[in-house]
């Protein structure tokens, strides 16, 4: 089973960039297609994008649409979010996951990390 572990969360102002990683275990990486969620204090986890096993398919929540950007690096066992023009309502924990089927509910998706905080100050 892949172990997933997400970093390059942190406090950033509005408009500002960061980008996450989500290092992965095991020698089957590249044959997952992976997401991204987030979850902000008080709501239900949901989903931000999605890409498959080759990174040539992604998908995103009208939400982030524009600003953000997923990639994955299958030599590196790692999947990417790059998020730009970052606005307060995106302060959440974001988590990553393999998909496990083709919807964009937390159901479709399992090997969840440990999730990494983004704080968007305005």
């Amino acid at each position: 089973q892949v172990q997933l572990v997400e970093s390059g969360g942190g406090l950033v102002q509005a408009g500002g960039s960061l980008r996450l990683s989500c290092a992965a275990s095991g020698r089957t990486f590249s044959r997952y297609a992976m997401g991204w969620f987030r979850q902000a204090q008080g709501k239900e986890r949901e989903f931000v994008a999605a890409i498959s096993w080759s990174g040539g398919s992604t998908s995103y929540a009208d939400s982030v649409k524009g600003r953000f950007t997923i990639s994955r690096d299958n030599a590196k066992n790692t999947v990417y979010l790059q998020m730009n023009s970052l606005k307060p309502e995106d302060t959440a924990v974001y988590y990553c996951a393999r998909r496990f089927g083709p919807g964009r509910g937390s159901a479709d998706f399992g090997s969840w990390g440990q999730g990494t905080q983004v704080t968007v100050s305005s």
